[in-house]
C-alpha cells in the first residue's frame, strides 16, 4: 500500500477527532458520572491536555519511522479511536479493556521497531505506551468495581 509519508499526520488527526467525538460529553454523561472510578482518575480536562500532546509525539515518531511502522501504526490508530466508542458511546468497559490490551501489545511492538530504526522516535513514543498502561489500569478498575 502506497501512502505518502505526510499522510501519517492526517490519519493521526482523523483518529484524534473520531475518538474525541465519543467522549466530549463525559462531564454531563450520567452513565460515566455514575461509575465508581479509581482515586487516580484525573479530572476530565487532563485528558483534553494529554491526548493532543500524545498524538503529536506519536505522529512525529511514526513519521520518522514511516517505512517500518506505517501498517502497525495505522492499525493501532484504528483501535485507539475504537476504544473511546466502545467505552463511552457503547458503554462496554470490558470490551474496551480488551481493546486497550491489544493497543498495548501493538504499541510495544511498534515502539521496539522504532527504537531499532531511530532512537529518538522510540523515546518520543514512550509517553503514549506509558499512558496506555495507565488508561488500562483506569479501565480495569471500572470493570472490576462496577
Amino acid at each position: 500500500m502506497f501512502l505518502p509519508r505526510y499522510s501519517i499526520f492526517i490519519f493521526t488527526f482523523i483518529a484524534l477527532i473520531i475518538g474525541s467525538l465519543s467522549s466530549t460529553e463525559t462531564a454531563t454523561d450520567p452513565w460515566y458520572q455514575g461509575l465508581i472510578k479509581s482515586n487516580l482518575n484525573p479530572p476530565g480536562y487532563v485528558f483534553g491536555i494529554v491526548w493532543p500532546i500524545l498524538y503529536v509525539l506519536m505522529s512525529i515518531a511514526a513519521f520518522r519511522t514511516f517505512n517500518n511502522t506505517k501498517n502497525l501504526f495505522l492499525t493501532q490508530l484504528l483501535f485507539n479511536a475504537l476504544w473511546s466508542w466502545l467505552f463511552f458511546a457503547f458503554q462496554m468497559p470490558f470490551v474496551a479493556l480488551l481493546d486497550i490490551w491489544l493497543l498495548i501489545y501493538l504499541n510495544i511492538k511498534i515502539n521496539l521497531k522504532m527504537f531499532y530504526q531511530d532512537k529518538l522516535s522510540g523515546f518520543l513514543f514512550i509517553p503514549y505506551v506509558l499512558w496506555l498502561f495507565f488508561a488500562s489500569y483506569l479501565n480495569l478498575f471500572i470493570v472490576l468495581n462496577n
